[in-house]
């Protein structure tokens, strides 16, 4: 059995696709390379076949009609063999010093007693054109080098979060929780930190800057006038995150560590929705964020005041243009300190 799956979501990727499978190789026998065509147009199957032709025993590429970056990880979970799962998006790469420390790390941990449910290690924002790269960090959040639970886990603070880019999940819980992400819809890799959080007992943190997060495509989906433009798919990914929220409640109320986490993360997701939706400055996006919160308030009325009479929530909430106004220049100022969009 491999040690690690690596799932590598690919649509129309031919342009950069190979520079992510090759930092991947480096990582030897050791790991499985999930190479998911998502129904691309361009050579991206070809060159998944090709990287399948000439390393059988790393490499595996699965085809399959378009269903968007969800469904390819779905795909990517369905077939992964390795006993750790993570995903890399084709047009990201990891650190090679990075990974072969973790992979030593698993190595080391796969024969202790304990199981661990969740590997956590840095990421770096390799945006175009700025030459000091953020790196999002978790060294005074999380213990390091050591197995921990959540009530060893120390204050997040705001705009430092788990993203898809951190984690590395235990391949046999993603598939015990039944995690499915939803087809033809972006931003889903907020429900992948999400929904498994409640079953993740041991966790264990690297400070090492492992994977690279590029930032910089025009049509990339985290570009802020791409989000705006698919807002609809925000919107539903935040709603789904709060019927979660809401009918799981059980899983977590019980360890106040992962309460906190789990809202906090909620109320982030719930922030970006609020402030794209005030930044498009139409009327029906102004009426899909009152909906929005109506839907919230209809869900769960003490998770709506608790989102409502937050900071953030209070923030995205204020009367007029000028609460508005408001409101995005507060998140312009996140915007440059995180690095993000």
């Amino acid at each position: 059995m491999k040690l690690l799956s690596v799932a590598i979501p690919c649509y129309n990727s031919e342009n950069y696709m190979r520079n992510c499978v090759e930092s991947l190789l480096k990582g030897g026998e050791d790991v499985e390379i999930i190479i998911v065509n998502d129904g691309s147009h361009d050579a991206t199957a070809q060159i998944a076949d090709e990287y399948a032709t000439k390393y059988p025993t790393i490499v595996k590429a699965v085809h399959k009609e378009n269903g968007g970056h969800g469904s390819a990880v779905n795909a990517g979970i369905d077939n992964a063999t390795g006993l750790y799962f993570k995903v890399v998006d084709s047009d990201d790469w990891v650190q090679e010093a990075a990974y072969k420390k973790i992979l030593d790390t698993l190595r080391e941990l796969v024969g202790g007693e304990k199981t661990i449910d969740m590997f956590i290690s840095n990421f770096v924002y390799e945006k175009e054109g700025v030459k000091r790269k953020k790196v999002m960090r978790y060294h005074r959040t999380l213990p390091e080098n050591k197995i921990f639970t959540w009530k060893d886990v120390k204050h997040f603070h705001k705009g430092q979060y788990i993203l898809m880019h951190s984690v590395i999940f235990r391949t046999k819980l993603l598939k015990e929780c039944n995690l499915r992400l939803p087809e033809k819809t972006f931003y889903v890799d907020n429900i992948f930190v999400f929904e498994p959080l409640p079953y993740v007992k041991n966790m264990y943190y690297l400070d090492v800057n492992f994977y690279r997060y590029y930032i910089g495509r025009e049509d990339q989906s985290v570009n802020e006038s791409v989000m705006i433009s698919r807002i609809d798919q925000q919107i539903k990914v935040n709603k789904l995150m709060v019927d979660f929220y809401v009918a799981n409640k059980q899983l977590f109320s019980g360890d106040r560590k992962l309460a906190n986490y789990m809202f906090n993360h909620l109320e982030i997701i719930t922030t970006i929705s609020s402030v794209l939706l005030i930044r498009s400055e139409t009327e029906e996006n102004l009426e899909k964020k009152k909906e929005l919160w109506k839907y919230i308030k209809q869900s769960d009325r003490v998770l709506h005041f608790r989102l409502r009479h937050g900071i953030m929530g209070g923030a995205m909430n204020l009367p007029g243009k000028g609460g508005r106004k408001i409101s995005v220049e507060g998140y312009k100022i996140c915007q440059h300190f995180f690095n993000f969009n």
